[in-house]
């Protein structure tokens, strides 16, 4: 019942998306795109990534052919569109064979499987789908924030951002400084955030095939709750980021037009009094909290029971996405601090319901959930303030996120099994 509740919500989820890109956007929404990829050249990464996650319910053999068949089809569609002259851009030119493998999947599940093997595929195809349609919805939601929300926050955060020393602009000095091998690996890290979640995905659901069950608690939910949630508070906190807020733009040129000035990231932006600006009905106003960092947050938080590469690669992967959201001044330090209070408080409040609601948990989402309120009531009414007094907000901003930290590290450690000292066998005297 579970799993039907969550297939239902998920695909009113996506009704109600496609008819609000269509009414406010005049465009496709997810379904619509994800039916034309069963034809149309796709991005062939996020459906490759599904399928990838779809085969840890199959056997290796079965694996095997499921790749074999997904090659094939997409060197079908290769050679008929090269036959016919069809044109495809940039990376779109093959991907479908993905997309009808998991489809084909769902077909022998409902036909050919009974009981709890027909469960087990449908899990892993829902799981490989949720994935690719993920990716959908998100850019549908992006889409609509920058249609629905024409006025934009950044000055009230970049003023609050004086009680954290603006990091943004230091990094993007620093990382401006380290050009090009800086910059060049930083946008292999940002651009790459669903591989490193697929990779740690995959080895948390490496058992699967022989357990025949799913763990009750593993990455890929955590990733869909905060795609989900978050875009929801850049409904209710509209902003851009500092590249296009204060600068020209991540283009270099396509922002300046709408920004305050072209300040970023040389000039810290002056501490007057802020207030709400228009902004272009094209970019998207995905920048409080930085989902970015809430997600390699999560990464980080679902490497630390495995193996000492995949924690080094975890923290590796945190302490870059952190240095690119700022050095590309995409974010501002204060939304990185409300993101890593964002995933926290997520990633808590599903293991509270894995594993059965304690005072515990609830203390632990609650404790969460107001602190994160109260970084977006501070950031939107006391900026001015916060600026003026940075040797008091700057601390106390660091502490809330610090005392989230610490109460979801005490909290998991006291949920996690202890094992009982081994006895030693007492010393027995020798025989005479």
């Amino acid at each position: 019942m579970l799993w039907v509740t969550a297939g239902v919500a998920a695909l009113g989820i996506l009704v109600a998306l496609e008819m609000a890109a269509r009414r406010y956007c005049g465009q496709p929404g997810p379904i619509t795109n994800q039916v034309r990829e069963v034809v149309l050249a796709p991005k062939p990464g996020p459906l490759y990534g599904g399928m990838a996650l779809m085969m840890v319910v199959l056997t290796w053999r079965q694996r095997f052919i499921a790749a074999a068949a997904a090659i094939g089809v997409d060197a079908a569609f290769v050679l008929v569109r090269w036959a016919i002259g069809a044109r495809t851009s940039g990376s779109h030119f093959f991907g479908n064979g993905a997309l009808w493998v998991m489809l084909g999947c769902a077909v022998i599940a409902v036909t050919r499987r009974t009981g709890q093997e027909r469960v087990l595929l449908l899990k892993g195809v829902g799981l490989g789908l949720l994935l690719v349609t993920g990716r959908k919805t998100g850019d549908t939601w992006l889409l609509i924030t920058s249609r629905t929300r024409p006025m934009v926050l950044d000055q009230y955060v970049a003023t609050a951002d004086h009680a954290l020393g603006n990091p943004s602009w230091l990094a993007g000095r620093i990382v401006g400084a380290t050009d090009p091998i800086g910059p060049l690996l930083l946008h292999l890290v940002y651009g790459q955030l669903a591989v490193a979640a697929v990779v740690v995905a995959l080895y948390q659901l490496r058992n699967v095939a022989a357990e025949r069950r799913f763990p009750r608690h593993h990455l890929v939910r955590t990733f869909l709750v905060i795609g989900l949630l978050g875009p929801g508070i850049y409904m209710l906190f509209p902003m851009v980021g500092p590249v296009f807020a204060y600068g020209p733009g991540a283009s270099g040129t396509g922002g300046l037009h709408w920004a305050v000035a072209d300040l970023w990231p040389h000039t810290p932006p002056p501490t007057h009094n802020p207030h709400p600006m228009p902004y272009d009905e094209i970019t998207p106003r995905n920048c409080m909290p930085s989902l970015h960092t809430a997600w390699a947050t999560a990464i980080f938080l679902h490497t630390r029971k495995g193996p000492r590469f995949l924690r080094f690669a975890g923290a590796f992967w945190l302490i870059a996405t952190l240095t690119a959201t700022l050095g590309f001044g995409y974010h501002y330090g204060a939304d990185l601090v409300a993101g890593v209070v964002f995933a926290l408080t997520i990633e808590a409040a599903l293991r509270s319901l894995d594993r059965g609601w304690d005072r515990a948990g609830i203390r632990l989402v609650a404790h969460g959930t107001t602190v994160f309120a109260a970084l977006l009531l501070a950031y939107r009414f006391l900026p001015v303030e916060m600026a003026e007094q940075p040797w008091l907000f700057g601390p106390l901003l660091i502490l809330a996120m610090t005392s989230v930290i610490y109460g979801f590290v005490r909290t998991t450690r006291s949920w996690e099994p202890r094992l009982a000292p081994v006895r030693q066998p007492e010393a027995q005297p020798e025989p005479v």
